[in-house]
């Protein structure tokens, strides 16, 4: 039998990870604070509450996709959170892109309670959430990964081992280190090469063939020389999950000095009047920082944000 799961923070992302499990068959009652992410999943056919213990009743298995560490501990941890309200041999699986010290801090916790713990961050977007289509790092005890393996199977396209809990944010960290820069440098690359006369899409149509490609390249810059810029994933998330490499950097006496530039870089971007939009807007950016009229090769998108992780 399906076990009974809540799912806490239902907004782009885990709106659709909840609505694909939802129509897999799964009992699931999802909640988050925001009244507008609670309205959109429930048109997706999640079943909604406007309280966290709500959702949490009866729950066997609770999944988290939360924006940031800050809210990921208050939301386990604090008096009226999510450990509050688990019982003894209930199961957290916790999918949001955060630290490994506060995923093993969440997960210590836990632990004290009878609650078993499941890192589980993801690589994809809200088409690949609401598809069942992600790539799962799972950290964490076999035995506890295994226990909800039918869950992370629904949701991923394939999942991985990486060890102990708070190894998969670890990983999770480092992909996107790597996603950021190749986003940033191409973007600094492309605009270049429109600075020169090259025509955008034929720009993109070679450098899809050739050996600077990348899978962000791929999947982000269509959209952008067309001048939509709406998000699907945010800059300043980007911005965050670099800022969280360079701290585990930090503290573990590890130089991260490529990564520092990307940071700042997004953030420029940010203060430039990119902050709300997709990360590829550091297209637009780059193409204006040397255009005296401010004038870019498209147009900012007018699409609504329907980011929310």
């Amino acid at each position: 039998m399906k076990k009974t799961l809540a799912f806490v923070g239902i907004g782009q992302m885990g709106g659709g990870m909840a609505a694909h499990l939802t129509r897999a068959g799964y009992a699931l009652t999802g909640y988050d604070p925001s009244a507008h992410s609670r309205e959109l999943a429930a048109k997706e056919g999640v079943k909604v509450v406007a309280s966290l213990k709500d959702a949490l009743q009866g729950a066997e298995v609770v999944l988290t996709s939360l924006p940031n560490p800050a809210i990921a501990l208050d939301a386990w941890l604090s008096e009226d959170g999510i450990l509050a309200h688990m019982a003894q041999g209930a199961i957290g699986i916790e999918l949001s892109s955060i630290d490994p010290e506060t995923m093993c801090a969440i997960a210590a916790e836990a632990a004290k309670r009878g609650v078993r713990m499941v890192d589980a961050p993801v690589s994809g977007g809200p088409l690949e959430a609401a598809a069942g289509q992600l790539v799962l790092m799972t950290g964490g005890k076999p035995e506890d990964i295994e226990a909800v393996g039918d869950i992370l199977d629904c949701l991923s396209s394939s999942r991985h081992l990486t060890g102990d809990v708070g190894t998969g944010k670890t990983v999770k960290l480092v992909n996107n280190m790597m996603s950021m820069g190749n986003i940033v440098v191409a973007a600094e690359a492309f605009a270049l090469g429109t600075a020169a006369g090259v025509e955008p899409r034929t720009l993109f149509d070679v450098l899809s063939q050739s050996g600077g490609r990348s899978h962000h390249f791929l999947k982000r810059f269509p959209k952008a020389i067309e001048g939509d810029y709406a998000p699907g994933f945010k800059i300043e998330l980007g911005e965050k999950d670099v800022a969280l490499g360079i701290e585990l950097g930090r503290r573990l006496a590890q130089p991260t000095p490529a990564a520092s530039v990307v940071r700042e870089m997004i953030a420029v971007g940010m203060a430039g009047g990119r902050k709300g939009q997709d990360i590829v807007a550091m297209l637009d950016y780059y193409q204006t920082m040397s255009q005296p009229s401010g004038k870019s090769l498209g147009k900012p998108s007018s699409k609504p944000d329907t980011d929310k992780k």
